[in-house]
């Protein structure tokens, strides 16, 4: 039997020892890995040239690199997003490309609505008015802008599907009203969810905070700029643990800065992780976190349970669980 070459290019994990033991159960495969995520092309190639089965997390798949692959069938994304690959390029290959689109949708939903919470209470805010007040000898609540209780205001969702319908859930009892844009929404799950969707604009202009779950394409980059923005409430929070990219991140300073909104929550950002100059640092209106919302013991050890389920379904002439690019099976058909 030929042997299989499963190679992961980088990874996030402390190790791979797990992967490794239950891949040499297996005596037809063999195992790499590598931490080239900032690498020569050239280099990450004499790495990846030859596998069949190719884990990304962050190494950028080109067009240039996937079209040099001999071997590949099946790239997987570790994560939800798959920004990092050139889909065309793999669909004209015959590649499938998979990603793990239900390892973390709670701790997602959960870092939104920490946000929310943070914004709506000041929680960054009011420790430094705890500091200042501790040198003073005497509390000092000038520095606390004006808060709202969330009782009784608007949560506006955009995007509904796994991480966006549980922040949906989770939410009911804050006694919120709600709306939900979602276009691609069934209405069989519409019925499920007990929501009717409206359109982006009716959730701007009605919403007190709105928090993005929408994936990142064409459609979406810079769905929210200016033009939304002013939209909004000036009492409003705007959320964002989706993609950096869907939010035009200068026009949001502008809209912090001037008061368009009152604040925001960011969790995602266009380029990882920013530069010094990303414009919402120093805005003390925008709670910033370093894109760890996946983040948890139980997703950690999700995602890799199921990359392995995929290489296993690989194994056994079977799809992945989620492909990403659903085109490339006319082309798979075209070349039996």
């Amino acid at each position: 039997m030929e042997q299989l070459k499963i190679v992961v290019t980088d990874y996030i994990e402390p190790d791979l020892n797990w992967e490794a033991e239950e891949l040499a159960k297996h005596d037809n495969v063999r195992f790499e890995q590598y931490q080239l995520k900032f690498a020569p092309q050239e280099e990450l190639l004499s790495a990846i040239r030859v596998a069949d089965v190719v884990v990304v997390n962050m190494a950028p798949m080109t067009a240039e690199v996937i079209g040099a692959l001999e071997r590949c069938r099946l790239i997987i994304r570790h994560g939800i997003g798959y920004d990092n690959v050139d889909l065309k390029a793999a669909t004209a290959k015959g590649i499938r490309v998979a990603n793990i689109p239900d390892y973390c949708p709670e701790e997602v939903a959960e870092h939104a609505i920490a946000h929310i919470f943070s914004c709506y209470r000041q929680v960054v805010r009011s420790r430094k008015v705890l500091e200042e007040s501790s040198r003073k000898g005497t509390w000092d609540f000038s520095g606390v802008p004006r808060m709202f209780r969330m009782s009784g205001k608007t949560l506006g969702i955009v995007g509904c599907g796994r991480v966006g319908s549980r922040v949906l859930k989770k939410m009911e009892g804050m006694e919120m009203s709600s709306l939900v844009c979602d276009p691609y929404l069934s209405e069989e799950r519409k019925r499920e969810l007990k929501i009717e969707c409206v359109d982006l604009e009716t959730v701007l202009k009605g919403a007190d905070v709105v928090t993005l779950h929408t994936p990142l394409g064409e459609e979406t980059r810079h769905l929210i700029g200016a033009p939304q923005l002013r939209l909004m409430k000036e009492t409003a929070y705007l959320i964002n643990t989706a993609r950096g990219p869907i939010v035009d991140v200068d026009a949001l300073a502008q809209a912090l800065r001037e008061g368009w909104i009152a604040g925001a929550g960011i969790d995602v950002y266009e380029k990882e992780p920013p530069d010094p100059t990303y414009p919402l640092f120093g805005l003390e209106n925008a709670v910033l976190t370093p894109h760890l919302a996946w983040s948890s013991e139980e997703a950690g050890w999700d995602i890799r349970v199921k990359i392995l389920e995929d290489i296993r379904r690989f194994m056994d002439g079977k799809p992945p669980r989620f492909v990403v690019n659903p085109e490339v099976e006319e082309v798979l058909g075209g070349q039996e």
